[in-house]
């Protein structure tokens, strides 16, 4: 694992985005993990930007979802599929043949599960997953005390998770379960880029970074991922002892 810590939340969502930006370039049939959330948001708007003005062709790259809220339409403001669209699929201009997300409305839960880890393997895995760390240390919806090894599955929320969540969404709006890729392909994943800025993460990050590695802080498993990186800003950074 690398850690970099920012001077600010632009440094480091500068760094995320040429590190996408850098990989299309290498491979432009890279199969892409982008999380949803308020930590990326800006490096999205940096990447697609950069891909306008460099003519970087992201039509033969593959978009694979890390989760999304079940029971949610994907039409929903709050719903990580409507962010997708609006931040990266849509000022690239992706087709939706290279677009492979969770259908959070499906009536076969385990189908839904197996049908996405059968594209990954199809597509011979991921090549660069972005997440977030959730306020309890979550990666996607792997909440704690997720299994190290597990793939695709539905999953009861934590209370924070239910809480936190509605930031997103215009109403009050009931989140119960969520659909996610598993820390097994956070793990078997070619590149990982782990991004969090502000106070708010200091303590998480402190836990994930320089406590116990252990599923109860499931963003503690990034430590043992060889091509790993940590971006953070200051703030989100400001407790680690050291830095």
């Amino acid at each position: 694992m690398h850690l970099k810590i920012h001077e600010n939340y632009e440094s480091l969502s500068r760094q995320a985005a040429n590190e996408i930006i850098a990989l299309m370039k290498q491979k432009p049939e890279a199969v892409l993990c982008l999380a949803s959330g308020d930590t990326p948001r800006l490096a999205y708007s940096l990447m697609t930007k950069m891909a306008k003005d460099e003519k970087i062709d992201f039509s033969r790259c593959t978009f694979i979802g890390l989760d999304e809220w079940m029971g949610i339409p994907p039409d929903n403001e709050g719903s990580c599929h409507y962010f997708l669209r609006r931040h990266i699929f849509e000022p690239l201009n992706i087709s939706n043949d290279r677009i492979r997300l969770f259908d959070a409305l499906s009536t076969d839960q385990k189908g839904e599960c197996k049908k996405m880890d059968k594209t990954i393997i199809e597509k011979e895995g991921i090549d660069l997953m972005v997440v977030g760390i959730g306020m309890n240390g979550h990666i996607g919806f792997n909440e704690p005390g997720a299994s190290v090894e597990g793939y695709s599955h539905v999953v009861d929320l934590d209370a924070a998770t239910r809480t936190v969540g509605q930031k997103y969404f215009r109403e009050h709006t009931l989140l119960t379960s969520g659909i996610t890729l598993g820390l097994g392909h956070m793990q078997e994943a070619r590149k990982v880029i782990l991004v969090a800025n502000g106070t708010k993460k200091a303590d998480i990050i402190r836990k994930a970074l320089e406590e116990d590695v252990t599923p109860v802080v499931p963003a503690s498993l990034i430590r043992k991922h060889v091509n790993a990186y940590v971006m953070l800003d200051r703030e989100a950074g400001s407790l680690l002892t050291a830095k």
